[in-house]
């Protein structure tokens, strides 16, 4: 059996995010397929997941810079973006306070934050499958950046509405009775 080469691109933290982002990436790819209840289910589920391995990737040093690239086009985050949107409806806005930009509440885009995660973790899948070492080097290294930049807040994010909607869900089917907090 091969022995997996000695190099954090390799480690056991790096191959667990590409299984979970590309679980996340093949089931957004066919969302118009989903059914809403078992999207929001998903979704509540994955995002801790993808979170969790986010916060656990290893610093990765990049040799070559120049090979990072990025795949994901506008038109193609516009399509899954306005599909999300369709789908969620209603309970697509949501509102956070963010205090360290003010103590106001800010708007927000459910479709919008789990559109931008898709397009972190697509680029990242993208660029760790080229066969170089520098292009594994710069997927991993960008998406360690992205985390602590734009997906990880958004993700957090998007999980607190989604833990609302997901039990909203369940108690509409006379599940569980969820009291509301704000």
């Amino acid at each position: 059996m091969d022995q997996i080469p000695d190099h954090p691109v390799y480690s056991k933290n790096v191959l667990e995010m590409l299984t979970v982002s590309n679980d996340f990436i093949m089931t957004l790819k066919k969302v118009e397929t989903i059914e809403r209840k078992k999207l929001i289910e998903y979704l509540t589920k994955v995002s801790p997941l993808l979170y969790l391995k986010g916060a656990l990737l290893p610093e990765v040093t990049v040799k070559s810079p120049d090979m990072n690239e990025r795949f994901y086009t506008e038109e193609e985050w516009e399509i899954l973006f306005n599909t999300l949107r369709k789908i969620f409806g209603k309970d697509d806005l949501f509102w956070f306070a963010d205090r360290e930009v003010s103590d106001e509440l800010i708007k927000a885009s459910l479709a919008e934050h789990i559109t931008d995660v898709f397009q972190d973790h697509q680029d990242f899948l993208l660029l760790y499958q080229k066969s170089s070492l520098a292009s594994k080097e710069n997927a991993v290294h960008e998406l360690a950046d992205l985390f602590m930049a734009n997906w990880g807040i958004k993700l957090i994010r998007a999980m607190h509405h989604l833990h609302h909607l997901f039990f909203k869900t369940r108690n509409e089917e006379g599940d569980i009775e969820i009291p509301r907090i704000f």
